[in-house]
């Protein structure tokens, strides 16, 4: 290991931190002035500097500058008993990656050192694992390259190339308004509108006004004509997300949409020729539905004209590094460490990409510089714990002894180690210490 440089005045309070460093298996080496630490960095390497403010000479503010300059992966901690407000801020702007004020805790010191340089290994380690993970391949918005998405690609690109209906299947979260915005964006319709609604999201008797329109007077509210979807979507395309989830009622009419190219409005004798390209959506079974008849056959057949599949995020786990890449460079962070991703990789993700992206989205707010295992939340699943009833008793009591008294059970279970408590719990290390906070444990 690479010695900490401490560069300080007074040789005697250089060799006190150095003794203290050493028996902490931490090699350290000292000199005396900001012009020697220079010198000794043309010949020596080192992760981090101790250094002085106020030095004779050099003082530990252009030493800093010097250093950033040359070796910007150096990082520096600032000591001063001069401390002031200014003289902190100008430090940090600088490149300073700590600052203590004298006297200070040895145990203070050792606490910041081992802090700074677990998060040098961790950036190196993210970069290594960047750099093995390699530049993700993008199909117009969609990230993967595993065998099911190259798949989906082809299929995308030759369903764009024709005027064809499409049906796009897959598990929720999955991207299948992404793929339908795809398809209209590389077809001959791109110029034109692409209209999406969401089938589930709206009441049957509101559903069928929002597709089709209304005239004036054909229901009690309706003061004035209403165009509809399918006319908006005139040219283009409509996307009919969730259409599993319409009425057989619904379903009929827009089997006579797919058939004949017309629309009714509703209370309107008017027969309406539409130019539109229909793109349907399920994350239903849909050929089961169709055999216990919640799904007209007939419409089934029309829609599955084109069909398309999306795997499911853990069919296609290989493509998890590169989405999270993806999704953390939106954020202020360097990246995530290798056992953080290691823990999204053994995840199942039954949320899909949806889900993995608020995942690292919360975990981008909690992390400090780098996502780690702690920043994520705890997975589970059906088997990892036993169930268990807890009978109240009928006098009740009181739920904060009841929460002491399991946190101060898991640390005892837990030989005191915190991280593992926390692990009994199911909550993080962060969450564990907020409640012992509270609950003054």
């Amino acid at each position: 290991m690479i010695p900490i440089l401490i560069v300080d005045n007074e040789e005697k309070f250089c060799k006190v931190i150095k003794a203290a460093l050493e028996l902490e298996s931490l090699p350290a080496a000292y000199v005396v002035s900001g012009e020697q630490a220079l010198k000794w960095l043309k010949n020596n390497s080192t992760e981090l500097i101790i250094s002085d403010l106020r030095m004779e000479g050099m003082d530990g503010l252009e030493l800093l500058k010097k250093v950033k300059i040359h070796n910007p992966e150096i990082e520096i901690i600032i000591m001063t008993a001069f401390a002031s407000q200014k003289s902190a801020i100008d430090a940090l702007k600088e490149g300073a990656a700590d600052y203590l004020i004298k006297p200070f805790e040895m145990d203070e010191l050792l606490l910041r050192i081992r802090r700074i340089l677990q998060q040098k290994k961790l950036r190196t380690e993210n970069r290594q694992l960047r750099s093995q993970v390699g530049k993700p391949i993008l199909y117009d918005g969609m990230i993967g390259r595993s065998k099911p998405m190259m798949e989906v690609y082809q299929l995308i690109h030759k369903a764009a190339s024709t005027d064809s209906t499409v049906l796009i299947t897959g598990e929720s979260g999955t991207g299948k308004e992404l793929v339908a915005e795809i398809i209209h964006n590389q077809s001959s319709r791109k110029n034109e509108h692409f209209i999406a609604i969401n089938c589930a999201a709206i009441p049957e008797n509101l559903l069928e006004s929002e597709l089709f329109g209304h005239e004036k007077g054909a229901f009690t509210g309706a003061s004035q004509r209403k165009i509809g979807k399918f006319e908006l979507a005139e040219t283009g395309t409509i996307f009919l997300d969730e259409i599993g989830d319409t009425s057989l009622i619904i379903q009929a009419k827009l089997l006579r949409v797919l058939q004949k190219k017309e629309i009714f409005r509703l209370g309107g004798n008017e027969r309406i020729n539409v130019n539109t390209r229909v793109i349907a959506a399920t994350n239903r079974e849909m050929d089961k539905m169709v055999r216990e008849k919640k799904f007209r056959q007939d419409l089934f057949y029309r829609l599955h004209v084109f069909p398309i599949k999306l795997p499911s995020l853990r069919e296609r786990k290989e493509d998890i590094p590169d989405l999270v890449n993806h999704f953390i460079k939106r954020y202020d962070i360097i990246g995530i460490h290798k056992e953080a991703l290691k823990v999204l990789m053994e995840y199942d993700w039954p949320g899909n990409i949806r889900e993995l992206q608020n995942v690292i989205e919360r975990a981008a707010i909690l992390a400090n510089s780098l996502i780690t295992r702690e920043d994520l939340p705890v997975f589970k699943t059906d088997q990892d714990h036993e169930s268990f009833e807890f009978d109240i008793p009928l006098k009740g009591f009181e739920l904060v002894q009841f929460e002491r008294y399991l946190i101060k059970q898991a640390i005892r279970k837990a030989g005191g180690n915190k991280t593992l408590a926390a692990q009994i719990l199911g909550i993080t290390r962060r969450r564990l210490y907020s409640m012992m906070k509270t609950l003054q444990i």
